[in-house]
Order: C-alpha cells, then sequence, then structure tokens
C-alpha cells in the first residue's frame, strides 16, 4: 500500500469520528495464543494425513510457534496438551520456550483418548475411571505450576450416544465434583476455563452441551473459573455474539478458541467461511472495555485470544499464519466502530442507522493501516509473504513424514 492509500484511510476515519490513536494503540496489544497440536499431524475422524515437515516433538512445535511469532509479533504463548507434551523436565520446556520468545499458554489436559475413557472420565459410573480422570487433572495443575502457567483449559468428551445409557444427573453430579476438586488445587491467580461443546464424538447427550451448563458450573466454583467459548462448538444458526455479550456482563468470559466452521467443529481456519460473525464478537468485546463498570473493564481485559486449530489438507504453518492474521484483520475493523453515533441511533430506535454503524466499519478496508502498524513494530507488513520466503519450510522437510508419533 502507499502513504497515499494510507493518508486516504487516515481521513475517512477521522470524517468517520474514529480516535484512530486509540484504536492503533489497541490493535497493537491484541495477543493470540498458537496450540501447540496445531502443529503437528491430524485430521479427520477417517483419516490422518501425514505431513513432511511436522514437529517430531514438543520443542519443534515451539520452533514452528516461533516463526509465526517472529512473523506476526502477535503471539507470545502456546497452549500445551497434556499427554501429547508431556516431557520429563517442565522447566527445560519452559526455559525451550523463553529461549525462542516465547511463554507457555494454557495447559489442556487430555480425557478422551485413554481406552478407560470410552465410557466417559470424570462423569464415568466406574469410580475408579472417574479417580484416574481426576488424578490427570491434578497432573496438569502441577505441570501448569512448572511452566508457570496461569490458565488450564478443559474441555471434556463425555456424553452418551442413547437415550437410557446413562444416568444424566448423577453425570452431572460426577462432572461437578471433578471440577471442584480441581477448583480447590488452583494456585492463586490460576483460572480454569470450562469449555462445552453441544455434541461429538456423543450423539445423544454431552455432559457440557452448552454454554449455560458451563456458565452454571462455573458460577458454583467461585471467581477463578470461567467459559471458554469455542466458535466452532454451536449449532449452525447460533447467535455467538449474543453468548460473548451475555457473558462478558456476568465477567464470565475467560477465553476463545477461534476457528472457522460451515456445520459444527470443522477446525478450518478463523473467518474463512463466516467473518462477520467474528468480527461482531470482537465488537461486544470491544464494548465491554469501554462499559462503565471497572468489573466488566477488567473481565474483559483477562479475556484469553487462543486458536484451536488442526489443519489436516492445509501446511501447518501458513494455516496458522493465516488464522491468526485473520484474527488480526477483524479485531482492527471492529476498532473502527464509531460507538457515539451506534448509541445514538440505538437510543433514537433508528434500526437502519444503527445497523450501518456497525456494517460501515466492517466494510472498511484497513489493509494500509495494519501495514503502517507492522511496519512501526519492525514486523513484515505482509507476514505470510516473509514467512514463505525466510526458507524455513524447506530447513524443516529434513524432519520427514509424520512427525511425532502421539
Amino acid at each position: 500500500m502507499s502513504e497515499m492509500e494510507y493518508r486516504a484511510f487516515c481521513e475517512r476515519q477521522r470524517d468517520r469520528g474514529i480516535d484512530l490513536l486509540q484504536a492503533t494503540r489497541r490493535l497493537q496489544s491484541l495477543r493470540i495464543e498458537t496450540p501447540s497440536w496445531g502443529y503437528g499431524d491430524s485430521g479427520t475422524r477417517f483419516k490422518v494425513f501425514r505431513k513432511v515437515g511436522v514437529p517430531r516433538d514438543p520443542y519443534e512445535k515451539l520452533d514452528d510457534a516461533a516463526q509465526v511469532q517472529r512473523w506476526t509479533g502477535l503471539c507470545p504463548t502456546v497452549a500445551i496438551h497434556i499427554p501429547w507434551d508431556r516431557v520429563s523436565d517442565y522447566a527445560t520446556l519452559r526455559e525451550a520456550a523463553c529461549e525462542r520468545g516465547l511463554e507457555i499458554g494454557a495447559v489442556n489436559p487430555n480425557l478422551f483418548q485413554e481406552d478407560d475413557y470410552q465410557f466417559g472420565s470424570v462423569c464415568n459410573s466406574d469410580p475408579r475411571v472417574r479417580r484416574a480422570a481426576a488424578a490427570h487433572l491434578l497432573e496438569c495443575v502441577q505441570v501448569a505450576r512448572e511452566v508457570q502457567s496461569s490458565s488450564l483449559s478443559l474441555w471434556f468428551a463425555d456424553g452418551t450416544n442413547y437415550p437410557g445409557q446413562a444416568d444424566i444427573v448423577s453425570r452431572k453430579h460426577w462432572l461437578q465434583e471433578a471440577l471442584s476438586t480441581l477448583y480447590q488445587a488452583l494456585d492463586p491467580g490460576m483460572r480454569m476455563l470450562i469449555e462445552y461443546k453441544f455434541f461429538e464424538p456423543a450423539f445423544y447427550h454431552t455432559d457440557l452441551a452448552d454454554w449455560g451448563m458451563a456458565f452454571a458450573a462455573a458460577q458454583k466454583l467461585g471467581p477463578q473459573a470461567q467459559v471458554l467459548v469455542d466458535t466452532g462448538h454451536h449449532a449452525p444458526g447460533t447467535n455467538v455474539e449474543h453468548i460473548v455479550a451475555y457473558l462478558l456482563d456476568e465477567q464470565k468470559l475467560g477465553g476463545f478458541h477461534f476457528n472457522g466452521r460451515k456445520y459444527a467443529d470443522d477446525d478450518l481456519i478463523v473467518g474463512s467461511t463466516n467473518p462477520y460473525e467474528l468480527f461482531l464478537i470482537f465488537d461486544q468485546i470491544l464494548r465491554a472495555l469501554d462499559d462503565d463498570r471497572p468489573a466488566v473493564r477488567d473481565g474483559a481485559e483477562q479475556i484469553a485470544f487462543m486458536i484451536d486449530q488442526s489443519h489436516c489438507i492445509e501446511p501447518k504453518i501458513p494455516a496458522m499464519l493465516r488464522s491468526v492474521l485473520n484474527v488480526q484483520t477483524y479485531w482492527a475493523k471492529a476498532l473502527l466502530i464509531n460507538r457515539k453515533a451506534l448509541r445514538q441511533a440505538q437510543e433514537a430506535q433508528d434500526v437502519l442507522a444503527a445497523e450501518a454503524a456497525v456494517r460501515d466499519a466492517f466494510e472498511c478496508d484497513v489493509r494500509p493501516w495494519l501495514e503502517v502498524v507492522r511496519s512501526q513494530q519492525g514486523l513484515p507488513v505482509d507476514p505470510m509473504a516473509a514467512y514463505l520466503a525466510s526458507g524455513y519450510e524447506a530447513k524443516i522437510a529434513a524432519r520427514g513424514r509424520g512427525g511425532a508419533s502421539w
């Protein structure tokens, strides 16, 4: 983009009543966590596609995550998954992250891949299995301590496929018991983010099926328990931004797992199928950041933006770059909503003017702004092109095909 295009962008925003200086500060403060599992091999329930160059261990996952941070400046933390990223010395793993300019982010327990979990983990009718699942949750608290993480991200695959298969209320109580055990083990400053999913892998009922169930569970536990919204974990047509607004107002929105979906948990690149939804989610967050109530503002400032994707047909690092850059783009667009004009239209019950105030920001071309901000931060104006020209893809081809064997 030329300097003339950037000047034209600035003039338009001034005419629209946008404080571009404040918007730029918020744009520069955006941070997005990438997942270690997003760099390894993955696939559908039918097939795992082995790719050349995928990481063979957690340290090579950190190498790849460092590339995303290097070219975007947006991703200084990496979420880990236990046991996929289990090592003998977590202090060494943390040091390795620091050496790469990274920190370890959320710790994610795995409660869905052991044979014992065929009929559930913390909701299993077998007390032995429930104890084993609870022990794994406590193991992950200790991992979080050792890597100096402040967040545990919790997703449970527990559910049933048939009516009568299990007692739903008993499973509800077992779930809350496990969550309570974990909550009591948290250190001050730690928080647990409770995720939900309305189906898959269970198809009759899921023990944490929607945001209301996750919210109720978090409310019973206390302030260190919050809800995690995965943008792929809703039925088609669900108003996700409404859920976001509600949780923000209740100070119970802890974080996001961002991905794209057409039908359900498709794990597609963020913003690839419904970018307007992503933009509207950010609209609600930015509204909360300007709320008159300090508790709401503080809650919005603590939200963890995390990617949750396992790309199976795309090259791993470029796909992660595209997701991260899409998040940045639609965050930038949401920053350009004229909130004064929007409030005035809402108070006047001017439906078309209110809708236009939101849509006009979405339609702004933010590329000149993003390029200038990146340049000011010493980053390439086109992170994707810079990465592809870096030679890193050729370098990691020496890892061979298939990466780590999970």
